[in-house]
């Protein structure tokens, strides 16, 4: 009768072993994911080198080589204004770096919630929230894994900061 106690507890304890470990595979595949995510959204802008100066027989039937270079250049200015090199005021390369992509180069939002007009306070306590997993949301939570606590403040003391800069802006 003991032996049959006992394989009836082994069998609980191997079946409660396996559903913990099927637990912890589903959070790996989650952060593989966020990872995947965060990869894919790392912008690179390739800078096309100007060629030197043509001779003027060459020079001559550029036209459509002009054309080219002026769209490249309007190109790459629209994809610098989305990255956030142009803002109505300067930000820090940290907030540009892991912010502006969702919350826009001055605060304004785009698929993230508007931060201008936050205080420093209230922008503080929720990026320790989301670092915490107190607030749940993975791309928060990815960027903001391997931040210590002192860029976690200077990121909330500038976006603190956004409502006056732009006000001083206009």
């Amino acid at each position: 009768m003991i032996r049959h106690i006992i394989a009836v507890l082994a069998t609980l304890l191997a079946l409660g072993a396996y559903w913990f470990m099927a637990q912890q595979d589903q959070k790996a595949e989650r952060f593989a994911k966020i990872r995947e995510i965060i990869e894919k959204t790392k912008m690179e802008v390739p800078v096309a080198k100007k060629p030197a100066s043509k001779p003027a027989a060459e020079s001559s039937g550029s036209g459509t080589a002009q054309k080219q270079e002026d769209e490249a250049a309007k190109k790459l200015k629209a994809l610098r204004e989305r990255a956030g090199n142009l803002s109505a005021f300067k930000v820090s390369p940290l907030y540009k770096q892991k912010c502006s992509s969702c919350h826009g180069v001055n605060g304004e939002g785009i698929i993230g919630p508007k931060l201008m007009g936050l205080s420093a306070e209230k922008v503080y306590q929720d990026l320790q929230d989301f670092k915490s997993g107190k607030r749940k949301n993975y791309v928060m939570y990815g960027l903001l894994s391997k931040m210590d606590d002192k860029q976690l403040k200077e990121l909330a003391d500038e976006i603190g900061t956004f409502e006056a800069k732009m006000k001083a802006a206009q």
